[in-house]
């Protein structure tokens, strides 16, 4: 009797569709996916979408109203595997500068009907409302990390993704390293690996796409800043950007907010 495929949906929350555009990216191989598993629901490549459960579900997107907060618990039930993919579901997205101003202020500014608007305070995870499996970091993803931890998710073993920084990418492909070579801002040192060191290959500081490496040192790496000529206010903004609810960034810019003053010179600081 034939083994029975796979289910697959693919779920949007608040995003920009960058995630599921990279599945469709994957062109030849996606062909090779749909073939080991049935899509059972994916708005973005179909309109045909078919009831759960699901084996596995991919999650784009942060919560950022209570509808999303009720929708994700629903996803959660109807699923066996939950993997979060891309900055909005795995630290909030850059949706998630909201969470460091008032949001009452901002509905007010902007819309002619402010009681019409019915959204949360903040913006966060998926991973703050329900259990998820495994976490794909990126803004977008990588597709190939994507395919692997599909295939990984499928045959029910860990996914080989690096845990490292993107100056670890940065030395396997023989980029010299901006920081030193052009005195110029890079988030490398802190930023999880898996662009291929994109930006640094062309001469460009990393903006820390893929949010935090697994162990990252921000406090050291703050106080290198001064050393590029950074205002706190700057360096604040540094961590505020696509992965601003990311736990280790959204410290460390609290912690330069709050102590008011430029990160310190200290030669010893940035070691």
């Amino acid at each position: 009797m034939p083994t029975k495929a796979p289910r697959l949906a693919v779920w949007k929350f608040a995003s920009c569709d960058g995630c599921q555009l990279s599945l469709l990216d994957l062109e030849d191989d996606l062909l090779a996916v749909a073939g080991a598993v049935e899509i059972a629901s994916f708005p973005e490549a179909s309109r045909a979408v078919g009831p759960g459960p699901y084996d596995v579900s991919l999650v784009e997107g942060s919560i950022t109203t209570p509808h999303d907060a009720e929708r994700i618990q629903d996803v959660r039930r109807m699923s066996r595997i939950v993997v979060a993919i891309g900055s909005c579901a795995t630290a909030g997205g850059i949706q998630a500068l909201r969470n460091y101003q008032d949001v009452k202020e901002f509905v007010s500014l902007v819309y002619a009907h402010p009681t019409y608007i019915d959204t949360l305070a903040t913006s966060t995870p998926i991973a703050d409302h329900v259990k998820v499996d495994y976490e794909l970091h990126g803004c977008p993803v990588n597709k190939r990390q994507l395919l692997e931890v599909l295939n990984a998710t499928l045959n029910g073993r860990k996914p080989v993704i690096s845990p490292h920084p993107v100056c670890t990418e940065c030395k396997r492909k023989g980029v010299v390293c901006v920081m030193v070579a052009r005195d110029l801002v890079c988030m490398g040192p802190v930023t999880h690996a898996g662009c291929g060191a994109l930006c640094p290959s062309y001469h460009r500081g990393c903006f820390g796409c893929y949010g935090p490496s697994d162990a990252p040192n921000t406090a050291a790496f703050a106080n290198s800043l001064a050393y590029h000529g950074l205002t706190s206010e700057a360096a604040v903004r540094l961590f505020r950007t696509f992965a601003a609810g990311a736990p280790a960034f959204r410290e460390q810019s609290l912690a330069i907010e709050e102590s008011g003053a430029r990160p310190s010179m200290s030669p010893e600081a940035g070691h």
